[in-house]
């Protein structure tokens, strides 16, 4: 039987210190490889911390927050693939023969990007995601979007990865989906989970693929969680896998039975018969 183990790593960075934040993450890596992980997934732009310029959150202009010395200072040291720290991660994933999804703000263009890293057994970057769905509506209107939801094979098994706000628009799964993902990484760093915990429910059902949500702990937070495709043949018709505690600062393992995922793909129908043709105001590309 084919099954993977993935480490939720519930737990807080510590604001605009990468080093620390890389120690720690060094630790929590060893610590999920001690528990017998495939797979260490962590929470939204973990290494840089899920922090910005305070001038940022007066939402001024693009073109005034470009000129801001702080906000070129933040862009220059987001992270980049030949970064250090970015390095100690991939070797550690190599010298521990484990996956790692990593996080942090990248290097864009111009600006900086909400990424994920996906990195093998080997330390070698196989999927680089940029969070497509920025949050427009508060400071991450400065953050350079992605451009794409890309799918990669770790042990076999077709990973996507989507970012917190990304899991509100529905084409994201669906994009992943029609790529072949199986499972989807989602990284993640906000509250008020509970109705997002529905969404993410849905996203596996709709889509017939395993979520796995990583998210830090706070009052209103954490609720680092699992979910399966699997629905109508689960007792109850519910397709939860794990949902973890709001405050624990811990790390969940959960297993996905990647032989079980597949079989029940390949006889339920959900999402095998869409109507494209019908779609139009999605192939006309407007709201």
């Amino acid at each position: 039987m084919k099954k993977l183990k993935i480490a939720l790593i519930q737990h807080n960075s510590v604001m605009s210190d990468i080093a620390k934040n890389t120690a720690a993450a060094e630790k929590l890596i060893r610590e999920a490889s001690k528990n017998g992980a495939d797979l260490v997934l962590f929470p939204e732009c973990f290494l840089t911390s899920y922090s910005a310029p305070d001038i940022c959150k007066k939402l001024l202009p693009v073109d005034e927050i470009e000129r801001d010395p702080q906000f070129i200072k933040w862009c220059e040291n987001a992270l980049s693939e030949d970064d250090e720290h970015f390095a100690r991660i991939t070797n550690l994933a190599a010298e521990l023969n484990i996956g790692v999804v990593i996080t942090g703000f990248s290097k864009g263009e111009q600006r900086s990007r909400n990424t994920a890293w996906i990195i093998d057994r080997d330390g070698e970057v196989i999927l680089k995601y940029s969070k497509v769905h920025t949050c427009d509506f508060d400071w991450e209107r400065y953050l350079e979007p992605g451009e794409s939801f890309p799918v990669c094979k770790f042990d076999g098994v077709a990973l996507g990865c989507m970012i917190c706000y990304d899991r509100e628009y529905p084409e994201s799964a669906r994009e992943l989906m029609l790529s072949g993902a199986e499972l989807i990484m989602h990284p993640n760093c906000c509250g008020d989970m509970p109705p997002r915990l529905k969404e993410l429910s849905v996203r596996a059902m709709e889509n017939m693929v395993g979520i796995a949500m990583a998210n830090p702990p706070a009052p209103g937070m954490g609720n680092s969680c699992a979910f399966s495709p699997a629905v109508w043949t689960r007792e109850g018709f519910d397709n939860t896998v794990f949902v973890g505690t709001e405050l624990d600062e811990t790390i969940y393992c959960v297993e996905f039975d990647i032989d079980e995922l597949r079989a029940y793909r390949e006889r339920e129908d959900l999402g095998k018969y869409r109507k494209p043709a019908a779609y139009k105001k999605l192939r006309q590309n407007s709201f």
